[in-house]
């Protein structure tokens, strides 16, 4: 029997086009992204191609950087109120084939294909009374139109309190991902679900759509990853989401900037107990290399290369989904020297049990364990971070990190810059020089 988490034993990998293309990506772009990714990706197991927001609308951006999303824009759609692409940008998609031509190409790269939709059915559906395959109910009978997102107007929520609506609503769910079953989707990312943030009294108000979401993916007879945005997740709804979805977004959108990093930190700590088991709070896109030119304003990342290496270290020993959020084909050869670091990347697939140890205004320390018997001892990773504006030792005592047993004489593994280091006991204080905004990630075994 098919099991959600089958869709993603570890957390996905992959590129998703937001960060640089914002709504205008097109299918010479994917493709481009695709074909850099299988010849220089993927063997370190970065997979999934993923075309985020408004891939059905013709004119997306047209009235950007003023109006980021047109507003009631005129999606393109098939007899059944169903999002399709906009052949304008997706030419293979032309005569109703759909994303499966471009799905089959990603696929024969040996890659996987995802999308992005908004929660809901599109308001020029509704306001045209279109069908709903599997039911009488036309859209403007399943769609609430008191429930809509405060930053983009394409669609209406799904009227989920009545019993009547309710089933419509299924029927609707169900038949678009009984569509993207068909195109060879691999991953769904829905928007305006996980925080419904409009509704501060209620921000998980679109909780039933959730499980409407699940369900069809069951139905479909395709695993897909269920990834929910935006954030903050609401850490009372941990139990809900970790039944139903396989990431879902701990964070609002995630931009190259030192005080969202360093914020990070907390959000990681109230979740660090829900990873695992098919289910991955997702600290968002990795903003590396080139961004911004979708929005008008083509630029590299804010970052520093130390500040990357944190945002990685702490991705990788939490085990966020990694997600890159960039133009791949412009990535230069430091940025890939980080994402293609296997002894790091090591973390996000097969590390566990990761904690934060302390953390404080000045320096932040994780650990987490490799595979291996916890009698005959297993690899302890520990991940020391700098929080300053000026390079500094950070420090613990190892007697304080689990796994570590005070005996024994280790020679810890530098992960970043793969080479052994000083011999040092087990119940010793460990001090390690590190840089502004940066990060040290240590092996012990």
């Amino acid at each position: 029997m098919y099991s959600k988490n089958d869709a993603a034993p570890t957390p996905p990998m992959g590129w998703n086009s937001y960060d640089y293309y914002n709504t205008v990506v097109t299918e010479e772009q994917v493709r481009a992204n695709a074909d850099f990714m299988a010849a220089n990706l993927k063997r370190f197991g970065w997979e999934y191609i993923v075309v985020d927001i408004q891939w059905s609308d013709p004119d997306a951006g047209s009235t950007c950087p003023e109006i980021q999303y047109v507003p009631f824009a005129r999606l393109c759609l098939d007899e059944y109120s169903r999002q399709i692409p906009a052949p304008e940008r997706f030419p293979s998609s032309a005569g109703g084939a759909g994303f499966k031509p471009l799905a089959d190409y990603i696929h024969g790269l040996g890659l996987k294909f995802g999308i992005h939709i908004m929660r809901g059915i599109p308001r020029n559906a509704v306001h045209a009374r279109m069908k709903v395959k599997g039911t009488d109910l036309t859209a403007d009978k399943i769609a609430n139109p008191f429930s809509v997102c405060k930053w983009n107007g394409d669609m209406y929520g799904l009227e989920t309190g009545r019993s009547c609506a309710l089933e419509g609503a299924r029927a609707y769910y169900d038949s678009i991902f009984e569509l993207y079953a068909q195109w060879g989707v691999d991953f769904v990312k829905v928007d305006d679900i996980c925080n419904t943030n409009l509704y501060t009294g209620n921000p998980y108000s679109a909780q039933k759509e959730i499980e409407l979401i699940a369900g069809a993916i069951e139905r479909c007879g395709r695993p897909m990853v269920l990834s929910l945005s935006p954030g903050p997740a609401v850490i009372e709804k941990a139990w809900h989401l970790g039944k139903y979805a396989n990431m879902w977004r701990i964070t609002d959108d995630f931009w190259d900037k030192w005080d969202a990093l360093k914020a990070m930190f907390e959000r990681c700590e109230v979740w660090q107990s829900h990873v695992g088991g098919g289910c991955w709070p997702d600290c968002d896109m990795i903003p590396l290399g080139r961004l911004g030119k979708g929005f008008g304003e083509e630029r590299g990342t804010n970052f520093t290369r130390a500040e990357e290496r944190t945002m990685l270290t702490l991705w990788s020993i939490f085990r966020s989904p990694l997600m890159l959020g960039t133009d791949l084909p412009q990535l230069d050869q430091e940025s890939l020297s980080l994402i293609t670091n296997e002894e790091v990347l090591a973390l996000n697939g097969r590390s566990h049990g990761a904690v934060q140890v302390m953390r404080s205004e000045s320096q932040c320390v994780w650990q987490s364990f490799g595979e291996g018997c916890p009698a005959k001892g297993r690899p302890v990773y520990l991940a020391l971070f700098n929080l300053e504006d000026r390079a500094r030792d950070v420090s613990v005592h190892l007697s304080e990190i689990k796994g570590i047993i005070p005996e024994k004489t280790y020679t810890p593994r530098d992960l970043w810059n793969r080479k052994n280091m000083f011999p040092v006991q087990g119940d010793a204080l460990l001090c390690v020089t590190v840089e502004p905004h940066g990060a040290a990630l240590l092996k012990f075994e």
